[in-house]
Order: C-alpha cells, then sequence, then structure tokens
C-alpha cells in the first residue's frame, strides 16, 4: 500500500464550509430561546427547519448515495456536520435518521422500498428510527428484543431514540435463518410506539412494541447483518463527533464565563485552579476532537484502520471527556450552573445520555481489548494501526 494512502486524512475546504454554513443556521435559527420551546412540542423538533437541513444545506442526505438523491458524502463529512450540530444541541431525530436508519439502508441491498425511503429521509420530507437494542455494542440482531415469522414481528424494544415521531420504524429482527432488517408503519397494526420519559430532554426516547406487525423485509442473513455493522459502526462515530462537539462548545461557554465573571474585583479566569481546570478541559477535548475524526476516518478506510477498534477507542475517550467537561463547566459556573435557566444543565444531560448509547466506557473497554488482545494468540504482534 502506497505511503500517501496511510496519511490521515485533512479536513477539505469543502469541509469547512459546511461546518460554517451549520454553524450560521445553528445561529440564527436554532437558539438557546429555541431550543428551549422545542423541547416541549409533541415532536421535540421543527419538521420545517427539519426539512431546510436536508433540502438547503444538504445535512441530512451526506450518506445517501448521489442517484438517490443524496450528496454521497463520507462518514467525515458526516462527523463534521455531526460535531457542528451536536454543539448546538439541534433538535430532530438526527441520531434515530441520519446516524442508524440511514446507514442500514445504504449498506442494505437495493430495492424500491429501499431507494424510495433513502431518497425521501435524504430532502428530509420523512423521518425513521432504528428499533434495535442500543445500550451495547452490535453483537447480531438477537439482541434487538425482536423475532422475525417471514415479515411478521414481535417483540418489545425499550429506549428507541426518535422512535416516538418517525414516519417509519426500520427494525432489526432475529429470524429463523439470522438476523432480519424490515421497515414497519408505526400506524400499522400490531405497532405501539410509546413515547416515554427521558434523562435528556433534548432526544425523546419511546418503546416500541410489535405484536404481529407486518413488515417489508429489506434483508435476512449476512446482508442484514452487514448493515447492522454498518449502521452501528456509522452511528458510533457519529455520535462521538457529537460528543466532541458538546465538550467543545461547553469549553468556548465556560472560558468566557470566566473572563466576565469577576470576585474579588478580578475575573475568575485569572485565578490559577480555574486556568488549570479550563486548561485540562482543552487538552481533553482536542484529544475526543482528534479520536473522533480519526474513527470516522477509519470507517470511511477501513484498509488502513481496523474501524471497529477506532470507534471503540473513540466512543470510550469521548464518552468520558464529554462528561467530565460537562461536570465541570457545571461547576465552573457556580450557582447559575446547576439551575434550569442554564444552558449547561440541558449539555449535562446530553453526555450522560450519550455515554449509554451503543455501549458504556466499560463496554468499549472491553471490546478494544477483546480486538487488540484476545485476537494476538501465539503470535504476538502490534495491532494494525494508522501510523501517521
Amino acid at each position: 500500500m502506497a505511503e500517501q494512502e496511510l496519511r490521515e486524512f485533512d479536513v477539505t475546504d469543502e469541509q469547512r464550509e459546511l461546518r460554517a454554513a451549520l454553524h450560521r443556521f445553528a445561529e440564527r435559527q436554532h437558539d438557546e430561546a429555541t431550543l428551549r420551546r422545542l423541547v416541549d412540542t409533541t415532536d421535540g423538533f421543527d419538521r420545517a427547519l427539519w426539512s431546510r437541513l436536508g433540502t438547503e444545506l444538504g445535512a441530512l442526505s451526506l450518506a445517501v448515495p448521489e442517484d438517490l438523491g443524496g450528496a454521497g458524502g463520507t462518514c467525515v463529512d458526516q462527523a463534521v456536520a455531526a460535531e457542528e450540530l451536536g454543539a448546538a444541541l439541534v433538535t430532530g431525530p438526527l441520531l434515530g435518521t441520519v446516524a442508524l436508519a440511514v446507514p442500514a439502508l445504504v449498506a442494505a441491498p437495493a430495492g424500491d422500498v429501499r431507494d424510495a425511503l433513502l431518497a425521501a429521509l435524504a430532502d428530509g420530507s420523512r423521518t425513521a428510527a432504528l428499533v434495535a437494542g442500543l445500550t451495547a455494542p452490535y453483537d447480531g440482531a438477537s439482541a434487538a428484543g425482536v423475532t422475525a415469522d417471514g415479515d411478521r414481528l414481535s417483540g418489545t424494544v425499550e429506549h428507541v431514540p426518535d422512535a416516538g415521531a418517525a414516519d417509519v420504524l426500520v427494525v432489526a429482527a432475529a429470524g429463523s435463518d439470522g438476523p432480519v432488517l424490515a421497515v414497519v408503519d408505526p400506524g400499522a397494526d400490531g405497532v405501539r410506539v410509546q413515547r416515554c420519559g427521558s434523562f435528556d430532554v433534548t432526544r425523546p426516547v419511546a418503546r416500541v412494541v410489535l405484536d404481529g406487525a407486518t413488515g417489508t423485509v429489506l434483508a435476512t442473513g449476512a446482508d442484514a447483518d452487514g448493515a447492522l455493522r454498518h449502521a452501528f459502526r456509522t452511528a458510533g462515530a457519529l455520535l462521538v463527533a457529537e460528543q466532541a462537539g458538546i465538550a467543545r462548545r461547553l469549553l468556548d461557554l465556560t472560558v468566557a464565563y470566566a473572563k466576565e465573571r469577576l470576585q474579588f474585583g478580578r475575573p475568575i479566569g485569572s485565578f490559577q485552579a480555574v486556568k488549570h481546570r479550563c486548561a485540562d478541559m482543552l487538552v481533553a477535548v482536542e484529544q475526543a476532537r482528534t479520536a473522533a475524526l480519526h474513527a470516522a476516518w477509519a470507517v470511511d478506510d477501513p484498509r488502513v484502520d481496523d474501524a471497529d477498534l477506532a470507534v471503540s477507542i473513540a466512543q470510550a475517550t469521548c464518552s468520558e471527556t464529554a462528561y467530565r467537561v460537562a461536570a465541570d463547566a457545571v461547576q465552573l459556573h457556580g450557582g447559575i450552573g446547576f439551575t434550569w435557566e442554564h444552558v449547561a444543565h440541558l449539555y449535562y444531560k446530553r453526555a450522560v445520555a450519550d455515554a449509554l448509547l451503543l455501549g458504556s466506557v466499560e463496554a468499549h473497554r472491553e471490546r478494544i481489548a477483546a480486538l487488540v488482545l484476545d485476537t494476538l494468540g501465539d503470535d504476538v504482534r502490534e495491532p494494525r494501526v494508522a501510523t501517521g
């Protein structure tokens, strides 16, 4: 393999423009007041703004092939968008639709139902949620809690992000011949979607009950397994990018507050203890952003790095960083940081909730150990990772 193929990616001018466009969108259309208003609505997001993300900004179609109305972008493109949207806590089914359902559909075999659904998800005219067990790394559809008997689906899945307002459910099930991937109309007979309370009010969850519901099967066996593995791998890369964006925004808010908050006639940022805490936050944020972008790059080009290993390293790193930075931001803001009136608590709750999605820090450390150590055997050698 040529040396240039082993080099780390560079963020392109187009990706910088995408980041800037999404930053402007969030500043003008999704400020804190809008965020607080939307979390109290039935759907939890503004469908008009969601459509604009798809049609005007193209942020929903980055992973969708061009022949289906998408941008045909890379996972790094998606990670750049996820970081910026996460930094602003932009509401909407970003996790359910963009990070999980779309990658699963992209990796599934082509077909009329799949192609039409991808086109609708790309322009924001429809939303989706992946009905699967999302509290641990993917380990086969048996963890989904749903069984398939032909096109009949039965089972219950708790805490499904974005399912309450989804126009279509993409269901992972266990069939007689292995995993099954199917799409289900949430309004069909035998389907109950029950909205639940969520610690993170900016990302609603629901309980999905399937009682012999009829679904359209898109993939079975190895095809379904490959689609679900790709979905979880991509979602992991985008989730850590979101966590990195949250940590970066909280660092910016904390540094700005430390410059203007006076104590004993001086900005609190002039005190050594606060300086050191902010410096530690900065180091952690930069490490998290690097790990997140590296994971996205590895998903794009698994030839030069182990994508599953890179994603697990990033998830273990970014989950811990987002939580610690959020906790420090609340403390460094003093009394106001603990109140409902300050936005820090919304970021803190998102950081806590994100750390439980797609596997805890401990679960990913176990996975890292398995990928690196358990596969070495007697022939001890260094794990395959990128060098530059």
